[in-house]
């Protein structure tokens, strides 16, 4: 316990009501209030006598990061104490931290892959809020239901607000298992340095080894910049080739060869079935000494110099679109516009990652068949049209995917994936005329009243329309 802090002690209004177990550098406490509405905790610095300067600078930088931050996932944050008594108050977040799952690795792929995807959610919710954790790791990681919780804030960047890190300390900043190469050389500003912490992370969980194992030195971190780890199956075979393929590609040492933003990653997660299969998925041994040389001669030596971009032009450069096709007859010419659309659409974003969705109607009052009067699968049927019908769309190699639903209400089909894949951008068809374009048109009408997104309404005459931009929900 802490010397000079007992339980039932009061500081600023709030109560110690009891010691939680912490790192090296910070006290917790769980606390009380008069009033409180929710379960609190205080986190009270160290600061011993020689202690890293970078402990108390964490603590400015969570004072002005948390209290911009908001949502399921994050702790809400409640008050914070001045320089001369620092502390922050947040909410306590009840569940399971991260690490305690650590010693039952390795996690089953399924497994892996729904924790992941939690995770990647929180990632992209803090990066359109403006915010890089830059720290992420098992002990910062909090499962709470359905939603993972990031805490500690201490070394985050917000593009917004002053680098206080990077100003301050003298190098490069963060822990050595899952620190990116980019911040090994001085870069804070790219979220995709979030996305190399996860592939750490989902590596362990797969494998149960960390893949460049526990480093304590700066100078030992940048081996990553040309030693690759043994390929996630050398560990364990029963790693499938698409979660391979997943984690080491956020294992690339160059951000651009990492998905694009955190909802894409989640995306894969989501539908292994539909995750591009490269080189990466079937090795089973690291790159040979000759690829490592040529690696560590063309090393970058210093901090990147590319112009740094906006976290939320990172997220406005690879958004997720939803192209709901339609294939009854009657159809066709709105398909037409609807391609159209859509490569109007990837021209200005060309790494976005785009999904065909067709709706199958069927009836519920009847037992669901596998095949047509005609003995044919009327599932395969509508991914072969889909692909057929996405053929003239210029999407680069493993960034569109081919989803066949088969709801009783289609339109809220099409929120709920959007929802739930995080998707920026729905183009939808929609004409009147016909009983049955009626029917689509009001599909379209509750996609463009409820999604939370942008939508965009094409019609066989090749006129348009748009929503306005919804946040997420």
């Amino acid at each position: 316990m802490e010397r000079g802090h007992e339980p039932g002690e009061a500081i600023d209004g709030f109560r110690l009501v009891e010691q939680l177990p912490s790192g090296g550098m910070a006290s917790i406490w769980r606390v009380s209030r008069d009033g409180a509405d929710m379960p609190m905790l205080m986190k009270l610095p160290l600061l011993r006598p020689g202690e890293d300067p970078v402990t108390i600078i964490g603590y400015e930088v969570e004072q002005m990061v948390l209290p911009r931050l908001s949502g399921p996932h994050v702790p809400r944050f409640i008050a914070a104490g001045g320089f001369e008594r620092p502390y922050v108050v947040m909410e306590f977040v009840d569940g399971p931290s991260l690490k305690s799952l650590l010693e039952k690795t390795p996690l089953p792929p399924d497994e892996v892959a729904r924790i992941g995807a939690k995770i990647a959610f929180a990632l992209h919710d803090i990066h359109r809020q403006h915010v890089i954790h830059l720290d992420l790791k098992p002990s910062n990681v909090i499962l709470r239901g359905e939603n993972a919780v990031l805490i500690d804030f201490g070394l985050s960047r917000h593009d917004q607000l002053p680098d206080l890190i990077q100003e301050d300390a003298g190098g490069p900043v963060g822990t050595g298992a899952y620190i990116a190469p980019e911040q090994v050389l001085g870069d804070r500003g790219d979220p995709r340095s979030d996305l190399f912490a996860l592939g750490v992370i989902l590596y362990f969980l797969a494998t149960g080894k960390r893949p460049f194992g526990e480093p304590q030195h700066a100078d030992s971190w940048r081996w990553r910049l040309w030693w690759d780890p043994p390929p996630p199956r050398a560990l364990n075979p029963s790693v499938p080739p698409w979660l391979q393929e997943i984690i080491l590609r956020c294992l690339e040492v160059d951000p651009e060869a990492r998905y694009a933003t955190a909802a894409q990653l989640a995306f894969d997660l989501q539908h292994p079935d539909q995750v591009n299969l490269t080189r990466r998925a079937a090795r089973l041994r690291r790159e040979g000494i000759c690829t490592t040389a040529w690696r560590w001669m063309r090393r970058p030596r210093n901090r990147p110099t590319q112009q740094r971009r906006a976290l939320t032009r990172y997220l406005a450069d690879a958004p997720i679109v939803l192209a709901a096709v339609d294939f009854e007859a009657g159809h066709e010419s709105v398909n037409e516009a609807l391609a159209q659309a859509v490569r109007r659409v990837l021209a200005t974003e060309p790494n976005a990652r785009l999904a065909c969705i067709n709706v199958l109607k069927i009836a519920r009052l009847t037992l669901d068949k596998l095949e047509d009067s005609e003995g044919r699968n009327p599932h395969l049927g509508r991914l072969a049209e889909l692909k057929h019908w996405a053929r003239a769309i210029p999407v680069a190699p493993g960034h569109v995917t081919y989803h066949v639903m088969e709801p009783t209400d289609p339109a809220r089909q099409l929120i709920d994936y959007a929802r739930h894949n995080r998707v920026d951008h729905i183009v939808i068809g929609a004409s009147g005329g016909s009983r049955l374009r009626r029917r689509l048109g009001s599909v379209s009408a509750h996609v463009v009243a409820d999604a939370p997104c942008t939508v965009t309404v094409v019609r066989s005459s090749g006129g348009e329309t748009s929503s306005g931009e919804r946040e997420h929900t």
